[in-house]
């Protein structure tokens, strides 16, 4: 990934905040039998550590292709993004461009043991369950699911490179950043008003 200084991101807070709003992710391995491994899997922050550590879960199968523990892998976790027509800026020159923020996360998983696995399954549900008004707890089917977790293998994975990007018009002047959030506000196609939210907030933070 092409890194450039005012697009980056060091901050440890906002590393772990982007990685808990968009928890869908892309664990890629590069194996010495199959090469490239590229599976999709919710994850988790590892909220016991100061660090950024990921906690994870693979069906075993696919943690055999990966060799899960074995070498390093890379995390990737994709946070808001959208087109960027030219238009928009109501003044020339511009073109087309892709406004995004993007967190890749190195490092060699540490396999957990089933009782470990199982709280990351009941930890991940819990995650995803809590914004319900009624959240439903997976004690609810406990020997069922204890069951069916012995198929499954978790993980957790300490960050040894971290590397995150927010590509959001920083190097554009304010009144031009703001007519970009307002078309990506106003309904017309490619609408992202979360991206919006994103190149707003970024112009508040030192």
């Amino acid at each position: 990934m092409l890194e450039q200084e005012i697009f980056r991101v060091d901050d440890p807070g906002r590393i772990r905040d982007l990685a808990r709003a968009h928890p869908w992710a892309t664990l890629i391995s590069h194996t010495p039998d199959r090469g490239l491994v590229v599976s999709h899997l919710p994850v988790l922050v590892d909220d016991s550590r100061q660090d950024t550590t990921l906690l994870g879960h693979l069906a075993r199968t696919d943690a055999g292709k990966h060799e899960l523990g074995s070498h390093e892998v890379v995390v990737v976790i994709q946070g808001p993004h959208g087109y960027i027509s030219p238009s928009w800026y109501e003044e020339t020159p511009h073109v087309p461009t892709w406004n995004f923020t993007v967190l890749h996360v190195h490092g060699r998983p540490e396999v957990l043991d089933p009782a470990d696995t199982y709280d990351v399954l009941s930890a991940t549900v819990d995650h995803f369950e809590d914004g319900l008004p009624e959240p439903w707890r997976l004690a609810r089917v406990e020997r069922y699911a204890h069951r069916i977790a012995a198929a499954v293998t978790g993980f957790r994975l300490p960050a040894t490179k971290v590397t995150a990007k927010a590509k959001l018009s920083q190097d554009e002047r304010e009144e031009i950043v703001l007519r970009l959030a307002g078309a990506l506000e106003s309904g017309r196609p490619y609408a992202v008003p979360e991206l919006a939210r994103a190149m707003r907030d970024i112009r508040r933070k030192p």
